[in-house]
C-alpha cells in the first residue's frame, strides 16, 4: 500500500503500534523495515526531520484488520 503524505508522524507512530502483526516500510533500496520496531521508526523519523514530512512511502500490513486500521489513519487522520 502507497500512503502519501504523513504530516502527524507521532499519529502515525501510534496507529502502528496498535497493529497487531508485522508491518513493513519498503525502501527505495527495496529493503524491508519493520515498523514494528522503534530502530525503524527512529529511521523514518530522521527522514522526516530531513523533509519536514513523509511524502511517499510504501508499506506492507500482513494482517487484514492493521490493513483496516491503517485505512482508517489515512482517511479519518
Amino acid at each position: 500500500m502507497k500512503i502519501k503524505n504523513i504530516t502527524d508522524v507521532n499519529k502515525f507512530f501510534e496507529v502502528l503500534d496498535q497493529c497487531k502483526g508485522k508491518v513493513e516500510l519498503i525502501t527505495s533500496e527495496g529493503d524491508r523495515l519493520n515498523l514494528k520496531s522503534k530502530l525503524s521508526q527512529y529511521i523514518a523519523l530522521s527522514k522526516m526531520f530531513a523533509e519536514a514530512k513523509i511524502d511517499d512511502i510504501e508499506i506492507i500490513a500482513y494482517e487484514p484488520e492493521d490493513t483496516e486500521r491503517l485505512l482508517e489513519y489515512l482517511i479519518r487522520g
